[in-house]
């Protein structure tokens, strides 16, 4: 599991004088774990804190502002998750098996946080996407994604001609598999046959890829 919050043993949420913000917004993530976004409420999280509503008011204008504060800690969590599974691959060893390798964990990092923490992984998706601008800032697992694609760049697995927009294919393979875990006819699915289903697709992904001079036959 991972923590994308700080619940106190008691169930309700502590916090420092001047912090109120930011315990709110903590407890909305532990109300998006166990209930998805569609429990993210003011009043739900100023109950978890024990304040007022009127209090929590004073931080959010409204229940779309406080679940875009909770939206960004649960990916916040999910990059945490991202970063685990990268880090346990090797620094040495063949460049293009290690870029390879790198790519995988990311992927398998982004479906481990979906299938473990499902109310989060929704909540992440979930809300206002652009900001008030109307701009729409990448999202951070998606900035990774990029960062390892263009390490594939570099070590000529990925044809650089191909590299522009190439997130999107390999996002939507991983999210997809993910949102059929979770939610999808294959959410029942379990054991070797889900690590099966998980293995192939990010195997897939990384042969849809193979395009440039070094890229295994």
């Amino acid at each position: 599991m991972y923590d994308v919050s700080t619940s106190t043993s008691s169930g309700k949420r502590a916090y420092h004088h001047g912090d109120l913000r930011n315990a709110l917004v903590r407890a909305a993530a532990d109300l998006a774990a166990t209930g998805g976004p569609d429990a993210v409420t003011i009043r739900g999280a100023a109950r978890e804190v024990g304040v007022t509503p009127t209090a929590a008011y004073r931080h959010f204008e409204n229940q779309a502002d406080l679940l875009d504060a909770a939206r960004a800690l649960a990916m916040d969590g999910m990059v945490a998750a991202m970063a685990d599974f990268l880090a346990q691959v090797p620094a040495d060893g063949d460049p293009v098996e290690r870029a390879l390798a790198r790519l995988r964990s990311t992927g398998l990092g982004y479906i481990r946080f979906a299938v473990e923490e499902p109310g989060v992984f929704r909540t992440c998706f979930t809300g206002r996407l652009g900001g008030e601008a109307g701009g729409m800032q990448d999202p951070a697992p998606y900035v990774l994604l990029g960062e390892m694609l263009d390490e594939l760049v570099a070590v000529g697995y990925l044809a650089p001609e191909d590299r522009p927009d190439a997130e999107a294919g390999p996002w939507a393979a991983v999210h997809g598999l993910a949102m059929l875990l979770i939610d999808g006819p294959l959410c029942d699915l379990g054991g070797a046959d889900r690590e099966a289903a998980i293995e192939r697709t990010l195997q897939l992904v990384t042969r849809g890829l193979a395009t440039g001079p070094r890229a295994m036959p």
